[in-house]
């Protein structure tokens, strides 16, 4: 009976038990309610991304760009003057730099000294063919006179040989004396002697009018030569002023001038790179989309561009054109895929995107280089 006691606890122990034991904790409603407010804020960000990306398409991997002028000497010298400092602003035309030019213009006057000889060389060639050309005038005319020489000696010869005829006849009755016979005689021979020595002088006369003829020739020729050398030295003469006009270095664009590099005194050579002008006027972004967001792309597209330096401005732009590659395919070492273990990388395709609103005063605070995110809107 005791034990039975012992097993069962009394009324008082039991109310002392159910004392000490603690009431169960109501459950906060504060704590679900703030979960609730997470999942709808969860889904409400989930569902605008997803909607946002099937009609946008952004990257951050995108920079301003501009054209970017280098100013290189076409022509060896050292440096005169330096007129421009850096990060100024220059105008198409401007002077900035200035050769020493003494080399060059001493080389032009020798060019124009060199052409004045090659044009006297052709008043001289000219005056040498005309005067060949009067020798062959005046030779034909020795040769017409002696030709009137020969007609008339040709009739001596004539009359003297039919006076010795007859005179031959009369000797022979005896009614001449031999004087008068051998007077006719010498009359005639002499005569005929005289015919002879004017046809020699004819051809003389006519192998000379051949050579004076062929001197002319040379002559005529010689002034295309001599004409050909003016040419020659009316272009060096042209190069030696395009040389000079080189020592002269303008602006070819209007734009700020960065990194001025030189000093006055240094020696340039043709084709060294001093310093650049930015052109500014004309800004555009070069963004990099994955290939993969490439697809829905397309050249009119609308694009609003943020700048990390103005990041709450929205600048109007349109997608205006895709390069014809990826930009790995411009590096130094392009990937090749046919050697070495392949690993398929995502390309990066460069598009170029151009400012809209040009009216835009943010957009001349802009500079080549600086990093931006771009949005495209799919249509």
């Amino acid at each position: 009976m005791q034990s039975e006691q012992e097993e069962f606890p009394s009324k008082k122990e039991t109310e002392i038990i159910e004392k000490t034991q603690p009431e169960p904790k109501k459950r906060s409603k504060v704590f679900l309610i703030i979960l609730i407010i997470m999942v709808l804020a969860g889904a409400w960000f989930g569902i605008t991304k997803y909607n946002h990306a099937k009609h946008h398409e952004e990257t951050d991997d995108a920079q301003i760009e501009a054209d970017i002028i280098p100013v290189i000497p076409r022509v060896s010298g050292y440096v005169k003057e330096v007129r421009v400092k850096d990060n100024q602003q220059v105008h198409k035309g401007d002077t900035l730099l200035i050769i020493d030019d003494r080399d060059y213009k001493i080389a032009l006057m020798q060019a124009e000294a060199a052409l004045a000889t090659a044009k006297s060389n052709v008043a001289a060639s000219r005056a040498n063919t005309a005067a060949a050309r009067s020798g062959i005038a005046t030779s034909k005319q020795g040769v017409n006179t002696i030709d009137a020489q020969i007609a008339a000696a040709q009739v001596n010869v004539t009359r003297a040989t039919q006076d010795f005829n007859r005179y031959q006849n009369l000797i022979q009755d005896h009614s001449i004396t031999q004087q008068q016979f051998e007077q006719a005689q010498a009359a005639k021979e002499l005569a005929e002697r005289q015919l002879e020595i004017l046809q020699q002088q004819k051809k003389q006369a006519s192998t000379q009018t051949g050579v004076v003829a062929s001197q002319s020739n040379a002559t005529a020729q010689s002034i295309e030569v001599a004409e050909s050398i003016v040419k020659q030295r009316e272009v060096e003469v042209e190069d030696a002023k395009l040389k000079l006009s080189y020592t002269v270095l303008t602006a070819p664009e209007s734009g700020k001038v960065s990194r001025v590099n030189v000093q006055e005194g240094q020696l340039l050579q043709a084709g060294q790179s001093t310093f650049n002008i930015v052109h500014s006027n004309d800004l555009w972004v070069v963004a990099n989309f994955k290939e993969t967001q490439y697809r829905k792309m397309a050249i009119g597209q609308k694009v609003i561009v943020h700048a990390d330096a103005f990041p709450n401005h929205d600048f109007d732009a349109v997608l205006s054109s895709f390069s014809p590659a990826t930009g790995a395919k411009f590096s130094l070492l392009p990937p090749d895929n046919a050697s070495g273990n392949f690993v398929k990388v995502v390309q990066r395709l460069p598009v170029k995107i151009e400012f809209t609103d040009k009216s835009d005063t943010l957009l001349n605070r802009l500079r080549p280089g600086m990093n931006v995110d771009v949005d495209v809107h799919l249509n």
